[in-house]
């Protein structure tokens, strides 16, 4: 599973763990600044991972690419062209560790939260992922409330954006 940060991880894992799933972790969101954002974000997920005993993949925290792809849409607000490439680069990420270790089924926190399009981010994760997606949508039956109660009971980091730099320009 794609893990954004601790706090979406915390009931995306719980939930799959009591559906039955072995699931793995896989950190890779070259999105995320400043460094500093990138650490405390990384820091939660490992923590949340430790304690649902899940094991998290690491990833090389390579802007280089996501810069060169996304900056063309900087301007414009979250959730438009940038977010979609984003979406799916870091969803394709994820389908190639999967297949890499084995894995059934690939999946994203991204869709528990409350300020992401779950619908584009479950159409983008079938078109690349066809039957390997696991489409599931964490924010439904109170799964954004579940996660931020195990988020204030483990005490995790809460961000104030979705980490990208562009979007971070445009929070007031």
């Amino acid at each position: 599973m794609h893990i954004c940060c601790g706090i979406c991880a915390a009931w995306c894992i719980e939930r799959l763990q009591k559906e039955g799933f072995l699931v793995e972790g896989l950190f890779y969101n070259p999105n995320i600044h400043p460094r500093q954002e990138y650490m405390r974000r990384y820091e939660a997920a490992q923590r949340i991972c430790a304690l649902s005993g899940i094991t998290m993949h690491d990833s090389i925290y390579d802007t280089h690419e996501w810069f060169n792809a996304c900056s063309v849409y900087n301007n414009e607000s979250e959730g438009g062209k940038r977010c979609l490439l984003c979406y799916e680069m870091r969803l394709d990420a994820t389908l190639q560790r999967a297949r890499k270790i084995g894995c059934t089924y690939f999946a994203t926190t991204l869709t528990i939260s409350p300020h992401k399009n779950s619908s584009a981010i479950i159409a983008i994760g079938n078109r690349i992922g066809g039957d390997f997606f696991l489409p599931v949508d964490f924010k439904k039956e109170n799964g954004f409330m579940r996660t931020m109660q195990i988020a204030k009971q483990h005490q995790l980091y809460r961000q104030h954006y979705c980490g990208c730099t562009y979007s971070d320009q445009h929070v007031t």
